[in-house]
């Protein structure tokens, strides 16, 4: 029997959480363990549920979603955070993405199809709404889209070096390197790491001994 995923749904709006769980319930292996309207109940439901994604809400009351994830994935770093936000932004997306989510999808989208979205941050997958994903730069000037940090974890994928002990190194959660790498990867329209690193070098993001 498939094990069930569980869900902690995190929005301040009763209406909208509701809708959100009705759209989960449709799922057979999808389970809404339960709901909190901020960030300090969410933490709270969280370490208590322990659930195997939470769907959060970026802008909250008092403790916004962004500080609750950090918190959350810091008590519960096996947990998965899919953040739903009404900004496509990509400060915002940028701002998620360090705060550890696995996942940044729209809540307004027409096409909002958030069980499937669950199901794949619940496998370890990063999604992004396809209207926030970053611009993509001119071939060649590719690099020019990664941040400081992302050039620093690229150094180390280089480097040989798992997400675990980038994550030690720079004193970030696993969760937030694996999204990191998934970014540089789609920035640089490549997907996998052998590549990535041919690519690195020949194009000098990185130096080489």
């Amino acid at each position: 029997m498939t094990k069930k995923i569980t869900v902690l749904l995190v929005d301040d709006h009763g209406l909208v959480r509701r809708g959100f769980r009705r759209m989960l319930e449709d799922e057979p292996d999808i389970v809404v363990a339960g709901e909190a309207g901020d960030g300090e109940d969410a933490i709270k439901l969280a370490r208590q549920l322990k659930p195997t994604v939470v769907v959060m809400d970026c802008a909250l009351p008092g403790m916004n979603g962004l500080d609750a994830t950090r918190q959350i994935l810091e008590d519960l770093p096996e947990t998965a955070v899919l953040m739903l936000s009404m900004h496509s932004e990509s400060t915002w997306v940028r701002q998620a993405i360090d705060a550890g989510a696995k996942g940044y999808i729209l809540k307004n989208a027409m096409n909002l199809e958030l069980g499937p979205a669950v199901r794949r941050v619940a496998r370890g997958e990063t999604i992004f709404d396809p209207q926030v994903e970053q611009q993509s730069t001119l071939k060649g000037e590719r690099s020019s889209g990664l941040t400081p940090r992302e050039l620093e974890v690229l150094r180390m994928i280089v480097d040989g070096k798992s997400n675990k002990e980038i994550a030690l190194a720079l004193d970030l959660s696993s969760n937030t390197i694996a999204v990191h790498r998934a970014n540089i990867m789609n920035a640089l329209g490549i997907h996998k790491t052998a590549e990535l690193v041919t690519y690195a070098i020949r194009a000098g993001l990185v130096s080489v001994p």
